[in-house]
């Protein structure tokens, strides 16, 4: 059950949150601004590439490295294709992670390593079998750690990671889904990117996306009320919901699924996503089924005093492009409304595509917080 009360009262939000989820949430402007900053000292804007990779390949351990995939695969189109390493092992334990290049991997290929730990024996591996294969290796982790020697034996580019004091100190570990976790990785390796023509992310750019987080921060923050703050009435709106996430535009998709993951780890919650149009086909049984609003196959009459409410889908359309283009949207509202299912819609700010991805995420994750604060038990 959500505490709708817990919402309103900032305190009791600082006091819940054991992880610093609101914090890294409320600093990821700043966060971007310090891993541009270490980008740059770590040489970035001093690169001279002598033409775009083949291929660009990225591994790293959970949510976030992920996600860093998904956007930077989204963002670079159709110049170059950006495949995820998946890990293999027994575990999720930094030590029984695993990852291969694919076969075909060579020197025409760039290795990304994106990871908020640093200890994982099977990314130092990674590197060493990257530099023998020709390889070039960039890695984003944090300083003083194996994965620093590795990338330096393999002549490759490090970038420390941008932490935040009370990180170090954190218990349990920082989620990989935290807010502040995402900006810090991806940051240097759009700066990177940019660098060698595959997207667009100047130092300006990047500048930009902080100042749009900040603002974001500024509206979602635990001190605006519920009733005008975005981030709380989407939290309060999914509580005892089944979020159907539904995306339309090229940013919305990883936003969306982003969102998702983020549901799941930090606040428990399971989730199901798909991008418009094709989420009115595959989502309109699931609407019209037993977890559709109307729906209730039990006994009216029975007793419900001492039963937890069922759990209904609730559709969340992200979208990042305006109301006048070729869109889905009064489709996906009127099959909604057709089958009595709630609706709550996210668009952003004008901006070009990294500002507006920005925004989505950051409301998202700042909806994703609070659910996972107010629904402690």
């Amino acid at each position: 059950m959500l505490d709708d009360s817990l919402l309103d009262t900032p305190d009791a939000l600082a006091e819940a949150d054991h992880r610093a989820l609101l914090r890294g949430a409320a600093e990821a402007g700043a966060r971007v601004r310090t891993a541009a900053r270490l980008a740059a000292e770590a040489g970035v804007h001093d690169l001279k590439p002598d033409g775009r990779p083949r291929a660009i390949l990225i591994a790293g351990p959970g949510a976030a490295a992920t996600c860093v995939a998904d956007l930077l695969g989204t963002l670079a189109g159709a110049a170059c294709p950006v495949i995820r390493l998946a890990p293999t092992g027994v575990a999720p334990a930094a030590g029984a992670l695993r990852w291969e290049l694919p076969g075909w991997a060579g020197s025409v290929d760039l290795l990304l390593i994106a990871t908020p730990d640093g200890t994982e024996p099977g990314l130092s591996l990674l590197a060493e079998q990257a530099y023998r294969r020709g390889c070039t290796v960039a890695a984003v982790a944090p300083a003083r750690t194996p994965l620093t020697e590795a990338a330096e034996a393999a002549h490759g580019l490090f970038v420390p990671l941008a932490t935040a004091p009370y990180e170090h100190d954190e218990q349990p570990p920082v989620a990989a889904s935290a807010p502040g976790v995402l900006w810090a990785l991806l940051t240097p390796l759009l700066a990177l990117l940019d660098r060698i023509a595959l997207l667009s992310a100047p130092a300006d750019a990047l500048e930009k996306v902080a100042d749009r987080l900040d603002q974001v921060a500024e509206r979602c923050g635990p001190a605006i009320a519920t009733y005008s703050n975005p981030a709380k009435t989407l939290a309060a709106e999914l509580a005892d919901s089944l979020p159907v996430i539904w995306t339309e535009g090229t940013s919305a998709g990883p936003a969306g699924r982003r969102f998702a993951a983020a549901l799941a780890e930090l606040a428990g919650r399971p989730a199901i996503v798909a991008e418009l149009p094709e989420a009115l086909a595959e989502h309109n049984a699931l609407l019209a089924g037993p977890l559709a609003a109307s729906a209730d196959p039990d006994d009216f009459f029975r007793d419900r005093v001492e039963e937890a409410p069922a759990l209904h889908a609730r559709v969340v359309l992200l979208r990042d492009r305006p109301i006048g283009g070729l869109t889905a949207a009064p489709a996906a509202r009127e099959l909604v409304l057709s089958h009595d299912t709630p609706i709550s819609e996210l668009e952003p700010e004008d901006g070009d595509d990294l500002v507006t991805l920005a925004e989505l995420i950051a409301t998202t994750d700042f909806a994703a917080v609070y659910l996972a604060l107010a629904s402690q038990t």
